[in-house]
């Protein structure tokens, strides 16, 4: 499917109180080159990604172009369409969303700008079917040098998770009750996983599980109203800009636990929680010390460094805190990981000291 916006489309969006009529018109040319744009000083931009293969992505994007204020922007070499809205990027290419990578130097590259964010727009999948709204960091943490990732990234690499994750899903949430998605569909997190590549802070929003979901206007409008509101291009204030100097300054770490991290979700929906990564169990391979021995192999280690590097990069002067899904280990288990984040003074943080 190819991204129109031709002719006059009128598009109603409601949230709580709160109304969006717009009377939307295609956006206007601004500049059709392939080569840098010149610009008089550097501008920070957040840049959206969307592809036409896969309705999950497009949707949205179609929604919050329908907006007001966009006009077309940029081709980004080869042939990836950008619009822009103030400080705000869109780009729509045609193939799978973790299959691009780098986008955010090559908008560099090709623009001047500076991208200060990425915020792709994706399907879901999942063994239940069950529909959802998901938000979530990327990184293949866990994967050894030279291992292939399946879904994009690289072995042991891991995004910057962007400081909107938390405040975000707490937004979704108010949303989709709002437009009357819950209880049919949940809202959550998920674990770190998959690609594309990015030197960004990064996250992903989702719309689950089927085709039939994927396919849903009222899930692509809430999702698109999200970023509306979330970036202050209606004129209101934006949610989740990071300051250590204001507010609270702890940030969670999320160890163990199931893909969709249930433990870590408790803590995050309380009002004023910074994200990090989200270290699910499959992305902390251990292997058990054989007897006789002390070392516990597997790439755990790996993962939960890069987790609290990149993490820490992303909340500068942030007080991380790992949180450990307790249940989900073994004893053995859970005594390896918090020794190795005592050497590596990562302190450890219960629900009740993100309050």
């Amino acid at each position: 499917m190819v991204l129109k916006t031709s002719g006059r489309n009128f598009i109603r969006f409601v949230h709580s109180h709160t109304t969006f009529q717009t009377n939307a018109t295609r956006p206007q040319p601004l500049i059709n080159a392939t080569c840098r744009v010149p610009t008089s000083k550097l501008e920070m931009v957040t840049l959206i990604v969307a592809t036409t293969y896969d309705p999950a992505s497009i949707n949205p994007a179609t929604a919050l172009l329908a907006m007001p204020g966009w006009t077309t922007g940029p081709i980004l070499p080869p042939n990836i369409k950008s619009f822009t809205n103030q400080q705000t990027r869109l780009i729509q290419h045609d193939v799978s969303i973790v299959k691009e990578d780098d986008l955010d130097s090559r908008w560099e590259q090709a623009t001047g700008e500076v991208v200060d964010e990425v915020i792709f727009l994706s399907r879901h999948t999942a063994a239940s079917n069950r529909p959802a709204l998901t938000v979530h960091p990327i990184g293949v943490l866990h994967l050894k040098e030279g291992e292939s990732p399946p879904h994009g990234g690289k072995a042991g690499w891991a995004a910057l998770p962007s400081p909107r994750i938390g405040p975000w899903l707490r937004l979704l949430k108010k949303m989709a009750e709002a437009h009357s998605l819950v209880p049919e569909f949940e809202i959550t997190l998920e674990g770190t996983h998959h690609g594309p590549i990015t030197s960004k802070p990064t996250m992903f929003l989702e719309i689950g599980s089927t085709e039939e979901y994927w396919k849903r206007q009222d899930a692509a409008q809430v999702i698109a109203l999200l970023i509306w509101e979330g970036l202050g291009l209606g004129g209101g204030e934006a949610v989740g800009n990071w300051n250590s100097e204001t507010g609270k300054r702890k940030v969670l770490l999320g160890i163990g636990g199931g893909h969709y991290a249930p433990r870590h979700m408790d803590v995050v929906l309380k009002d004023d929680i910074w994200v990090g990564h989200l270290l699910s169990g499959y992305s902390l391979p251990m292997e058990e010390a054989k007897p006789g021995e002390n070392h516990i192999g597997g790439t755990w280690r790996q993962s939960i460094q890069a987790a609290f590097e990149a993490t820490k990069a992303s909340f500068p002067g942030g007080e991380i805190l790992a949180h450990l899904d307790q249940k989900s280990f073994k004893g053995w288990q859970k005594k390896a990981i918090t020794e190795f984040l005592a050497e590596q003074n990562i302190n450890v943080g219960r629900p009740n000291d993100f309050t």
